[in-house]
């Protein structure tokens, strides 16, 4: 299966460049496109403000409705997640927004979601802002909690910031024929397709490993054609659209995405034993850790237990602060999923909005394992919670 997807990760959306006489994906800036005539003019309009895909001989009509460098990203990763369709947007709120509202159209303004989520998604769903109300549950709440408006369950597996994992086979059972979104940034398709577990909405922050680089802002979800048709008017009418060339970057880094992954998960790992050996830390949480997998997950749903991890350390946020200050190799900052090291707080930085019945431990830090030699990384570690 690995084999096959880093195959599929260099090729994907590039097997017709031969046949155009190039090597690597062209650029369409465009942001407006010649109509043939008026009627045909009109006609395009109707079909991508619809959500529909371009009709034949007519025209893109306008950047917002379509792009080709997006569409052969969204071709792309769909292609990795298995899935149908993918449509990407200008960010990762931005994706998850999109699927709000496609749901909140068909009057289903209910969401059951499953804690915890990352910050920014939580906080949308607590503050009700774009008219959904949220009922939220632990697993094997979820059928109890289903109403009939209810129109999405929410999960993310692994989960932000500790970890936890979710029995995706069991969540696709409880939910019913509600439609289920599983956010998959942590895992990428390289360790979980979550369409295979019944996923209807696969959904990535794209910045995070997609890029994998720290250079680009980006959602995207992958899913079904009939999804793609309800998500694609909500990004023409809304605005969220990907720029070109952040697509171009995707694609590009979807080349290298298994490779980065892998490397960086024997590291995290590696780190995540000693971290638990070290007398200042009192838990770490990583899925490659027996007790923090146990349904087995890792091996069954997941083919790795991924680059990322949390630890906690004594003395709460105060202590927590002074270790992520006293990295110097290690970069203190939000984000996730690049080739370069990062440390943060959630409950200050990126759970800072959670309500505080659902925010992190207070010692809690994130440690996003990049592709830096394991034993400098461990040093700065291990120095930063001597001191």
């Amino acid at each position: 299966m690995v084999s096959r997807l880093s195959t599929a990760a260099v090729h994907a959306g590039r097997r017709d460049l031969a046949g155009l006489g190039a090597h690597v994906p062209p650029i369409d800036l465009s942001s407006t496109y010649p109509l043939p005539d008026l009627t045909k003019g009109g006609e395009s309009y109707d079909a991508l403000a619809g959500g529909g895909p371009p009709p034949a001989g007519g025209s893109l009509v306008y950047q917002r409705l379509w792009n080709p460098t997006v569409a052969r990203f969204e071709a792309a990763l769909a292609e990795l997640e298995g899935t149908e369709a993918a449509v990407a947007f200008s960010s990762g709120m931005a994706a998850f927004t999109a699927s709000l509202l496609a749901t909140a159209a068909e009057g289903r303004r209910h969401i059951v979601a499953v804690r915890p989520l990352y910050g920014g998604s939580d906080h949308l769903l607590a503050t009700g802002l774009l008219g959904t109300a949220v009922s939220w549950a632990y697993p094997e709440e979820i059928d109890a909690a289903v109403r009939p408006d209810t129109g999405l369950v929410v999960v993310e597996t692994p989960a932000n910031p500790d970890l936890r994992l979710l029995d995706l086979a069991q969540v696709r059972r409880r939910a019913g024929g509600v439609a289920l979104l599983v956010d998959n940034t942590f895992a990428t398709p390289v360790l979980q397709r979550p369409a295979g577990f019944g996923a209807d909405l696969v959904l990535h922050s794209a910045t995070k490993f997609l890029g994998g680089h720290g250079d680009v802002v980006a959602g995207v979800v992958a899913c079904s054609d009939e999804w793609a048709r309800r998500l694609r008017p909500v990004r023409a009418i809304t605005g969220g659209l990907l720029h070109p060339l952040a697509a171009y970057l995707l694609h590009r880094g979807l080349q290298t995405l298994p490779v980065r992954v892998t490397a960086a998960q024997d590291s995290a790992g590696k780190l995540a034993e000693r971290l638990a050996a070290h007398p200042a830390v009192t838990a770490v949480h990583y899925p490659g850790l027996p007790e923090c997998d146990p349904l087995g997950l890792v091996g069954r749903q997941m083919t790795g237990p991924g680059a990322i991890l949390s630890f906690e350390v004594d003395g709460g946020s105060r202590r927590a602060a002074r270790v992520a200050a006293g990295c110097e190799l290690i970069t203190h900052a939000v984000s996730l999923g690049g080739v370069d090291t990062l440390i943060q707080h959630p409950a200050s930085l990126t759970h800072r909005p959670v309500t505080d019945d659902a925010k992190p431990a207070a010692g809690l830090l994130r440690l996003s394992v990049g592709l830096e030699d394991p034993e400098d990384l461990w040093a700065d570690l291990r120095s930063a919670l001597d001191a």
